[in-house]
């Protein structure tokens, strides 16, 4: 007898495996392995959930008018042109559904978020990477791999994992060397720790076209990772197909409501911006006078390379016997590296102490 049979390319996917959350026999675990917010969510989000456990019986909006409509005041932009996800990766999964199939092709960059050629398979498209010297998108080696087929071209900026970002002057000429009928998709999910002044998360090219799209996360910076909340801004034609192909009631009147909250809590963004402004420059010195190298990072996190995987494998051993959790990244074909996320004073503080007992470090490390 035959069974169900999956469509091609379905059981080519590699499993996202998120980052680590529990070590065995470790009481007190400090989990950085998941760039999420450091000061956790604003106060008020937290009483706006709250706030809805009356009317658990009821559906939410399933437009989430009003969702939508705090996002486009506090970034002045449509309403009508903002689609909100259960999490920005179900908008990455619905472009692609939307945009790209079997045979086709979606590019991105050779150490970009691995969850894009989970999606491009899953439509059944080809993913297809374009090589980046120094550990940052190169945009004239992402035009150089485009091909007939390329349909979608993704970009994180800031990337994860390594943190590295493209001035606004490079996005602009990525877009002015795509085809008209190729979709760029601006994956800006660390926007709000950026404080480089040539960046721009995209917007203005969204503006600008048809065929950009930005999206954005309340998992970073808002710290809701857990309520899974994300945003898309489009030309009107795109964020039609989204609405077309999202489920009616995709986004939790939970996550709304404390969504609307978070937005409306600047000053608690602006703490978080000024928490990782002041901690991540110091995590950075402390792994550099270690005698280990560190790209520049524009996100929350930082990118330690420890010369090898044999060598990375031995400080991941490290941490965790610390209780400390940092994340690998072989699956971003960096396997002499780990990434450490910026979290509180005192989880900074333990890595930095962990680190002073580092065995194999660098001859002349501090």
């Amino acid at each position: 007898m035959t069974t169900p049979q999956p469509r091609p390319g379905i059981l080519e996917i590699a499993p996202y495996v998120p980052g680590k959350s529990v070590l065995p026999g470790t009481n007190r675990v400090i989990k950085i392995s998941a760039n999420e917010g450091a000061l956790g969510p604003s106060p008020k989000a937290v009483a706006a959930h709250g706030e809805v456990e009356d009317h658990l019986h009821r559906y939410p909006d399933g437009d989430a008018v009003q969702l939508r409509r705090a996002i486009g005041h506090l970034h002045g932009l449509d309403p009508d042109r903002i689609v909100c996800g259960a999490g920005s990766d179900e908008i990455l999964y619905n472009l692609a559904r939307g945009f790209a199939g079997p045979g086709d092709e979606v590019l991105y960059s050779a150490h970009g978020f691995n969850i894009y050629p989970i999606v491009a398979r899953s439509v059944g498209a080809v993913p297809v990477t374009a090589a980046e010297p120094e550990l940052c998108f190169h945009v004239d080696n992402a035009l150089a791999r485009l091909s007939d087929d390329t349909k979608i071209v993704f970009i994180a900026n800031p990337n994860n994992p390594t943190g590295s970002y493209i001035p606004a002057h490079e996005l602009a000429r990525l877009r002015a060397g795509l085809p008209a009928h190729v979709l760029l998709v601006v994956d800006a999910a660390y926007a709000e720790y950026v404080t480089r002044n040539d960046y721009t998360p995209g917007i203005e090219l969204v503006d600008g076209g048809a065929n950009v799209v930005m999206t954005r996360t309340f998992s970073k910076i808002h710290g809701l990772a857990a309520l899974r909340l994300g945003w898309a801004y489009c030309p009107p034609a795109i964020a039609d197909v989204l609405n077309r192909l999202r489920g009616p009631f995709n986004v939790s009147s939970a996550a709304q409501a404390a969504g609307i909250a978070a937005m409306e809590d600047t000053e608690h963004v602006s703490a978080s911006r000024d928490h990782n402004g002041t901690w991540l420059p110091w995590l950075t010195e402390r792994f550099r006078d270690a005698g280990l190298v560190v790209p520049p990072s524009a996100a929350n996190f930082i990118l330690v390379d420890f010369g090898g995987a044999e060598a990375a494998n031995a400080a991941m051993e490290h941490f965790n016997a610390n209780g400390i959790i940092p994340r690998g990244t072989v699956g971003y074909g960096l396997p002499g590296c780990l990434r450490f996320t910026i979290g509180r004073e005192d989880e900074m503080r333990a890595v930095a102490r962990a680190l002073a007992d580092l065995p194999g470090r660098p001859a002349g490390g501090g």
